[in-house]
């Protein structure tokens, strides 16, 4: 075991020791409170309650009364309890739990003649030492005492509400958050991390810069974008156009309904089904609203007989697909009902095939390498439990996959059981500016449509053989992406993709004709300026400019007027030596073009 999952093990263990000493507490605090579960999670841990006022249609435990949890948790942990595990029958557990019905549940739930263990928290020493004061039923394990713990490493964080077992037709629960560290140093460091990634929060940032919004009046899970977040936007997909046409690929467009047999014959209604929306009656025919761009690829590649000749096909469509989530899942730009894919599918010879995937790999870590992404992992998804094809078709591609993965250098893991039910597919996941990773990038081997849409292309021997298809998926969603982007950057966004690049301050009044002929200059090669001329003082116009995050402001008095020259100040406060117009603008224009992420 590497020194990092040694460290991971002992975080666990001291998590889900933390976790109930925390249900302890709550259940001395609370009396009559019933104890469902309480696991350690990443970075923290979780415990989830029914507290006797909510039987009674009272609010029940609230932020207000974490400190007089943590206080009697810190109470316990001083206290020196040992945590002894216990063995019983079923019989013996369901007799002690009687009166807490999750207990009850999951004991029933049990196989016949499963040993069932408990931890009991005792006093080691003092009055009552070796007496059982709280129990639970549990696997472990846990730290033997809690002087292992220290009393100022933990914290609870917040409440939310959990159904039972995640039914929503079951019991809602009371879950309070916590998070548990070795030291108060760690804990420390790692409130700050979560400080930063409050501050960096892409709903947060969405609306101090105006990028965009959500309307659950008018549909939950739909992304309204802003002219701000719009401008983004059309800066990034004008590169991604570019950028596939300059590597091969045909771009296409196509619709956003479609007869239900296109996703009977692919298969989707089959495996996909729960995630798809319900069909629409038109001319007595049932269509769909498109969860995905690939039976409209297919039906191009047979609009006419294909020569190996022809192949590859690289097609990419900028689709905007809609696939129902729960309405609990849904989180900001990153967990959506409805989202625009950069899709693509690539036909070819099976000949063809691990050159291709080579080669889509290498652009989509070129993509992320551009957008400052630098540390990514692959993941390689092998067949899951429901799946099409042969099973040797999954081993030769998955190989290919692994090929691909290792000429490229990067670190991989096995993803098993992972794949779509008709391909193995390859997962990158990319770190952001904290160290967060996001799986984004996907690449997905598919002999199954092709199949059942009858693909053929006429091979060099003038037989008919079928064609390999890959999608591939490489931003994921300009949706998501946009919010790990900002999230990534604060909001702080390299200056070919900001939404105003510079704005133009004048000293005072006078100089605003002056401030409008720079920003006129400067929009006419095709910068993103403004002017910003109301009434405000110099600095406080200064302070709002650096709040929007605007790359680059250029100050203008009259030295700057006579001189013809701006003075510039970036957004971090540095300055650069004041210059002429046109050499700013070429200096703007040389840092966007080659999409420099420094200013």
């Amino acid at each position: 075991m590497s020194d990092k999952q040694s460290q991971l093990v002992k975080l666990d263990l001291i998590r889900h020791s933390v976790s109930h000493i925390m249900a302890q507490a709550v259940t001395k605090l609370f009396p009559g409170t019933r104890v469902a579960i309480g696991p350690a999670i990443e970075n923290g841990f979780y415990y989830d309650f029914q507290f006797p006022s909510a039987e009674a249609g009272k609010a029940p435990v609230t932020n207000e009364d974490l400190a007089a949890i943590e206080a009697e948790m810190k109470n316990i942990i001083d206290s020196r309890q040992d945590f002894v595990r216990v063995e019983a029958s079923r019989a013996e557990a369901l007799e002690r739990f009687a009166d807490e019905p999750f207990k009850v549940e999951l004991i029933r739930d049990l196989d016949e003649g499963e040993v069932i263990s408990i931890y009991e928290n005792r006093p080691a020493e003092g009055p009552g030492a070796g007496t059982c004061v709280w129990a639970d039923l549990c696997r472990g394990p846990h730290v033997q005492n809690t002087r292992e713990l220290h009393s100022g490493a933990f914290k609870l964080q917040s409440i939310a509400g959990a159904y039972w077992r995640g039914d929503e037709k079951r019991p809602m629960l009371t879950r309070i958050y916590g998070t548990a560290w070795e030291n108060p140093k760690d804990l420390k460091a790692h409130l700050a991390f979560l400080e930063e990634v409050e501050k960096r929060d892409h709903r947060r940032v969405g609306r101090e810069l105006d990028l965009f919004s959500t309307h659950e009046e008018a549909g939950a899970g739909l992304i309204y974008w802003h002219p701000n977040g719009g401008r983004i936007r059309v800066a990034i997909e004008d590169f991604w156009r570019a950028e596939h046409y300059r590597n091969g690929y045909e771009i296409l467009y196509t619709p956003h309904i479609g007869k239900s047999w296109l996703w009977e014959t692919s298969g989707h209604l089959g495996f996909y089904k729960g995630n798809m929306y319900s069909p629409m009656e038109i001319d007595n025919q049932d269509y769909i609203i498109k969860p995905m761009n690939c039976p409209f690829h297919i039906m191009i590649y047979k609009n006419k007989q294909r020569s190996y000749r022809e192949l590859p096909l690289r097609w990419a469509e900028l689709g905007t697909v809609y696939r129902y989530e729960r309405s609990g899942v849904l989180h900001g730009l990153l967990r959506v009902r409805g989202f625009t894919q950069d899709d693509a599918h690539i036909f070819c010879t099976p000949e063809q095939m691990e050159g291709e995937i080579r080669e889509v790999l290498r652009f989509s870590l070129w993509i992320w390498n551009v957008f400052g992404f630098k540390e990514i992992k692959a993941y390689l998804a092998t067949k899951p439990a429901e799946s099409v094809g042969e099973q040797s078709r999954w081993d030769a591609a998955l190989e290919s996959l692994r090929k691909a993965v290792e000429a490229e250098g990067l670190a991989y893991e096995i993803d098993e059981g992972g794949g779509a039910f008709y391909g193995p597919k390859i997962d990158l996941k990319i770190k952001d500016a904290l160290g967060r990773e996001w799986q984004m990038t996907t690449i997905q081997f598919d002999f199954n449509e092709p199949e059942r849409f009858d693909m053929t292309f006429v091979d060099a021997d003038g037989r008919h053989k079928r064609p390999y298809m890959v999608h591939r998926a490489l931003l994921g969603s300009l949706e998501r992406f946009f919010g790990v982007l900002i999230e990534h950057f604060g909001g702080a966004f390299p200056v070919w993709i900001a939404p105003c690049q510079i704005a133009v301050i004048p000293v005072a009044e006078g100089f605003n004709d002056y401030a409008k002929r720079v920003a006129a200059e400067l929009k006419a090669r095709g910068l993103r300026v403004t002017a910003e001329l109301d009434d405000n003082r110099m600095n406080a116009k200064i302070r709002e400019c650096q709040n929007r995050k605007i790359p680059y402001m250029l100050v203008v008095g009259q030295r700057e007027e006579e001189s013809g020259t701006v003075a510039v100040r970036l957004r971090g406060g540095r300055q650069l030596p004041a210059m002429k117009a046109a050499d700013f603008a070429a200096y703007v224009e040389e840092k966007a073009a080659s999409r420099s992420l420094e200013l």
